[in-house]
């Protein structure tokens, strides 16, 4: 007798595999722990075969799960391509996707690229800029999903993930060994305050060396070690390093990244869960900047 594979269980099997646990795969599809474990043993049902280990503390895959993963993979994203190519007029349109430049590398793109292949006919706009403007464009219902940078989530928000600011310096720099510490921002940098309050409450006197309403001209001073910037951890751009200054510089404590949805339909629902699996398979990678990044300054679309 055929047996058909059920591809909701498949789904959620992946999502194991991606993400390493059930309880983070529950999340990450917006379901209940007990409704993916369900759904898990009624795959090995019709399989006949155990697909996860659960003899250890973290879930594995055994060496039938293994061989399943690839086959999955494949069956979901012809599904997926196959389900977007004849999607129904509503699902035409566009979603904008705002996002603070820092972040945006590498898991955003991915993010996108899948949603291309589940919804062919919508466009999406990516807009890159600073948390707070992100924030007010949202508000004024230009965007209708953003990620953020906050100390705190706000109304209707969801947090995704919580990481650590980091000092960043120049390779072997000297910058930070100076007093008045110099620093080096963006005029609507949401972290200049905060960490500005945190020199003055440690007791180190710093000057603003760079103050400019661009990126890429932060980057530059601070690669040539005329002055320090603080980012995500994970973020760090290119040609500068995290600073190891031994307790020099005080800590700077926890970002959180928080995820806005608005404009409710199934395009940006699905948007917001494939941002949500970003971040729930490795939080650190979703924000690691590659070797080679476009200019973050750019609005994309």
């Amino acid at each position: 007798m055929i047996r058909n594979l059920d591809l909701t269980s498949l789904r959620s099997f992946v999502t194991i595999a991606d993400v390493g646990g059930v309880t983070r795969a529950a999340a990450a599809l917006n379901l209940t722990q007990s409704a993916v474990s369900m759904q898990i043993k009624r795959l090995e049902d019709v399989l006949g075969a155990q697909v996860l280990d659960r003899s250890a503390r973290t879930v594995g895959l055994t060496p039938a799960g293994e061989q399943l993963l690839s086959y999955a993979r494949r069956m979901l994203a012809l599904n997926d391509e196959v389900y977007g190519l004849l999607t129904e007029p509503q699902f035409q349109g566009e979603v904008v996707l705002g996002v603070p430049h820092d972040i945006v590398y590498p898991a955003i793109p991915q993010v996108m690229q899948r949603f291309a292949r589940e919804f062919p006919k919508v466009k999406v706009r990516l807009l890159s800029s600073f948390a707070r403007i992100l924030r007010e464009q949202f508000a004024r219902g230009d965007c209708d999903v953003i990620v953020t940078t906050e100390d705190e989530v706000g109304p209707g928000g969801e947090t995704l993930t919580e990481l650590p600011l980091v000092w960043i310096g120049a390779p072997g720099g000297q910058a930070w060994r100076q007093r008045p510490l110099p620093l080096a921002y963006e005029q609507r940098c949401i972290f200049r305050q905060s960490v500005q309050a945190r020199l003055d409450a440690a007791g180190v006197p710093w000057v603003l060396a760079v103050d400019s309403d661009n990126t890429r001209t932060v980057e530059a001073s601070v690669s040539a070690d005329l002055a320090v910037h603080t980012v995500l951890e994970g973020a760090e751009p290119r040609h500068v390093v995290r600073i190891a200054h031994g307790g020099a510089l005080p800590e700077l404590g926890r970002v959180k990244v928080n995820l806005y949805v608005g404009n409710r339909g199934q395009a940006t629902d699905r948007m917001a869960s494939l941002i949500r699996q970003a971040y729930a398979t490795s939080p650190a990678r979703a924000l690691a900047t590659p070797d080679c990044a476009p200019d973050r300054n750019l609005v994309a679309s």
